[in-house]
Parts: C-alpha cells; sequence; structure tokens
C-alpha cells in the first residue's frame, strides 16, 4: 500500500479583489439604509427644539402679565383687542429683557434669554428676528380683550397667549398650545 502525499505550497491567505467588492457594497447599501433613519432623528430634535422656544415664549408674556398685570404691548397697527399674527422677534428682545430698551419693562426683568442664530438651533438673526431651527419666524397672538379668545394660525383658542411657528411644510410647524 503505498500512499502518496502532496505537498501544498506555501502560498498566503488572502481576500481577493471580488470578495473586498462585495463587503464594500454590503457596506455601502447598510450605510444608505441609515441616512434617512439619521435624518429623521434630526428632524425630530429640530421639531423638539422649535415646540420648546415657542413654549418658552408663550411662558415669557404670561410671566410679564403676572409681574405687571396686563400683557406687554406689541407694536402693531391694529386697534382690534386680539393681536394676531405679529413677529415675535422685536417684540421680545424690546420687551422681555433682551436690547435695554426698559420702557414697558421698568423692572428690567429678563424673562426669555434669546441666544443668536445658529443653524439648526434658531435664535435670533442680525435683524432681530426670533427663527425656528429652520429659518422660519415665530409668530404670536394675544388676547388684549382678556376675554380668553384668541385666533392664533387660524385656529381659535381659549387662551391669552399662543405662539406658532411659520414653515413651508405642515410636517414642521409647531404650536405652543399643543
Amino acid at each position: 500500500m503505498t500512499t502518496s502525499t502532496t505537498k501544498i505550497t506555501g502560498r498566503p491567505q488572502a481576500f481577493t479583489l471580488i470578495e473586498l467588492l462585495v463587503v464594500i457594497s454590503i457596506i455601502a447599501i447598510l450605510a444608505s439604509l441609515a441616512f434617512p433613519a439619521v435624518n429623521g432623528a434630526l428632524d425630530s430634535a429640530k421639531k423638539a427644539q422649535a415646540k420648546n422656544n415657542a413654549v418658552q415664549i408663550a411662558t415669557a408674556v404670561t410671566a410679564y402679565e403676572t409681574e405687571y398685570g396686563k400683557l406687554p404691548p406689541i407694536s402693531s397697527s391694529s386697534s382690534s383687542s386680539d393681536v394676531s399674527g405679529e413677529p415675535v422677534g422685536s417684540f421680545l428682545t424690546a420687551i422681555l429683557g433682551g436690547s435695554g430698551n426698559n420702557t414697558n419693562n421698568a423692572r428690567a426683568i429678563v424673562f426669555i434669554e434669546l441666544p443668536a442664530y445658529k443653524k439648526g438651533k434658531g435664535g435670533t438673526n442680525t435683524s432681530g428676528e426670533y427663527l425656528d431651527p429652520w429659518g422660519g419666524t415665530y409668530r404670536i397672538s394675544l388676547d388684549y380683550g382678556y376675554d380668553n379668545s384668541i385666533t392664533a394660525n387660524g385656529t381659535p383658542l381659549r387662551k391669552k397667549v399662543g405662539v406658532w411657528n411659520t414653515n413651508s411644510s405642515s410636517k414642521l410647524t409647531v404650536n405652543s398650545w399643543e
């Protein structure tokens, strides 16, 4: 009985080009599946930030009313008792602790901190507008008739203050009352 033994050559083990291309393509497919999830998470975070900003604005106005016994004045040409849809920015910086204009805030109380605008975070821009994380402006409705009845963003409410953002997408609109 004779056995033949074959000698294995000492060739080093390595990946072939095809194997490397397959692995790279699988990684690319997995990464492309992850991008929508990351974008969705970022939009959710921005929406939460915008909602927080709207609620803080409404809370600051309520705190002003509690401190001074009246709602803060808005420079508006409207003669109605319900001021609806006024921009928030210059109103808040002048009245609620911003630019040193304490005519309507004699005690100089800071009711809200207004950060400078950062992309994706919101804040006040150089024009004094208070912007949401997508760059839209916040709007405010106040009940100067003191009958707890306002219309905010087209919605009739039984509140004194309503704040919302203006945005091109209805998915990105937030309200202080919801």
